[in-house]
């Protein structure tokens, strides 16, 4: 299925439904649809031809939806865009996809336009009023342009270009078709499953695969509403749920943790409404999970594991299994994802064995733009392996025990170890430096940067993040600083990282 056709298939079957709600903002189906296909013609005026990539960079407002569909309807790429990115960060994403057209949010619109890309710029202003707006605003360009009539794309025609970070420090970008995303939403819509009732907010950034591809697009399958929060903060997520009857929503496990622990007046918001608290990006252990079904009054929590290069699809933890199998992503795949547990032999592991973790489905990107040797690394015949390492108990369940690739999970986002320490060699008191995560019970992980500092230097945690700020986004930052007169290697001169992670995990008392 072509994704302008999902959209036109829910304006068939539920044209006056509530389609989309941001603050005071609400579109029907009819209405929203009808914004997109104006957008469209703003975009293909803008000089946006089919198989071009359209950027876009912004919170979660009703311009990163319209600006989406509108590129599908004319037949163009969409390459989502993280809003928090560096100038640098965001001139080389942009230089890699070849995008010459992007959408940005007004807010951050200097910091993305001052990169040095030959690109338009159309800057959206979601929070403006009509009379407020100027002329040139996406908005005001969109309400005043004929919906756009052209023809609908081929299914296998690629839709999207996602970001994800990878060993190398680099971004890498997952080409994914239409298909592949409609059937990343239909299995995540039959997984859950989601209802054609649904309430689903959107509070995560939709920039990222999951929030967009399962969560957004899947609500927008069934013809039931997005509800999109611009920006995640504890006490507007309860605000939100009470006041928009909220069912279900998604968020790294901190979204959860954070209202319960930071919010005073947690207890006197109404949040009955919410039938399913869905997390992902690490798990909950068994005690976290008691304490927020508690708080929350609720048993319907599910944990879902899948990454950006699979559509993202995986597997998932149903709410019955939330304590008995705390820290497991579940037991196979959910429908239509295929899930093994491979050996180092080939073999599949057995209960008490580990082995990379092996997902296969036809929401399978069909590579990484212009990288056909990082493409042929992870690819494996029809499956993808993940670099997650994952250890499998007597029942079948499989828990992430570590991850091939260095990347570190932190509150939901993906940092490359490798990047941050590049980024950090280049200070002039730093001699050698490894970049690794410390288990983190509300984020996951955090940052720690273990440095070997230049003879005679003293370095401190606030001096380095204070240099690092205009270079990296700053939930890349470390944390944590831990000096070292030397770094553990192999004998072939390889930092051995398990062996800080090991020694991170029991804590250390060599902080900076």
């Amino acid at each position: 299925m072509h994704l302008s056709t999902l959209l036109d298939n829910a304006v068939r079957s539920a044209g006056d439904r509530e389609a989309v709600v941001h603050r005071t903002q609400r579109w029907t189906y009819r209405e929203f649809a009808d914004a997109a296909r104006r957008a469209a013609t703003v975009l293909r005026e803008a000089g946006l031809r089919p198989g071009d990539r359209l950027a876009v960079m912004t919170y979660n407002t009703p311009a990163f939806l319209f600006a989406a569909f509108g590129a599908w309807y004319a037949g163009a790429t969409l390459v989502p865009v993280n809003h928090k990115l560096q100038t640098a960060e965001v001139e080389h994403q942009l230089r890699h996809c070849g995008a010459e057209l992007a959408v940005v949010d007004a807010e951050i619109a200097e910091r993305a336009t001052a990169a040095d890309v030959p690109v338009r710029w159309l800057v959206s202003h979601p929070d403006a009023g009509a009379a407020e707006r100027p002329a040139e605003a996406f908005e005001s360009l969109v309400a005043a342009a004929e919906p756009w009539q052209g023809e609908q794309g081929p299914d296998d025609a690629v839709a999207q270009i996602l970001y994800t970070s990878g060993t190398s420090g680099r971004p890498k970008g997952c080409v994914h078709t239409h298909r592949g995303i409609a059937l990343t939403a239909t299995y995540t819509a039959a997984g859950i499953p989601l209802h054609r009732d649904e309430r689903f907010l959107i509070c995560m950034p939709i920039w990222h695969a999951s929030p967009l591809n399962n969560w957004a697009l899947g609500t927008l399958l069934l013809g039931a509403t997005v509800v999109l929060q611009r920006e995640y903060e504890p006490r507007e997520m309860l605000e939100t749920i009470q006041r928009e009857r909220i069912t279900a929503l998604f968020g790294a496990p901190i979204a959860l943790i954070a209202p319960v622990q930071s919010v005073p007046d947690f207890a006197d918001f109404d949040v009955s409404s919410v039938r399913a608290w869905i997390y992902g990006a690490g798990p909950l252990d068994a005690d976290t999970a008691r304490r927020l079904m508690k708080a929350y009054g609720s048993d319907d929590f599910h944990q879902v594991y899948g990454m950006s290069e699979m559509g993202p699809v995986g597997s998932s933890l149903s709410p019955a299994e939330q304590v008995e199998k705390a820290g497991s992503i579940g037991r196979g795949g959910i429908p239509g994802v295929a899930l093994r547990v491979v050996r180092a032999d080939g073999a599949d592991a057995g209960a008490g064995q580990t082995g990379e973790i092996w997902l296969r489905a036809d929401t399978r990107m069909t590579g990484y733009l212009d990288d056909p040797a990082a493409t042929a690394e992870v690819f494996a015949g029809d499956w993808y392996r993940s670099g997650d390492l994952g250890r499998v108990d007597e029942d079948g369940f499989v828990t992430v025990v570590d991850r091939m690739k260095d990347v570190i999970i932190t509150g939901g986002e993906n940092v490359a170890s490798q990047e941050v320490e590049g980024a950090l060699r280049g200070h002039p008191d730093v001699l050698d430096v490894a970049v690794v995560g410390r288990p983190h019970a509300q984020w996951g992980e955090t940052v720690v940067a273990v440095v070997v500092p230049r003879a005679g230097a003293e370095l401190g945690l606030a001096e380095l993040r204070t240099w690092l700020e205009p270079r990296l986004a700053r939930y890349k930052l470390p944390r944590e600083l831990i000096l070292r007169p030397e770094l553990p290697r192999t004998p072939s001169g390889k930092i051995t990282k398990h062996v800080l992670r090991d020694e991170l995990a029991v804590g250390s008392d060599s902080s900076g």
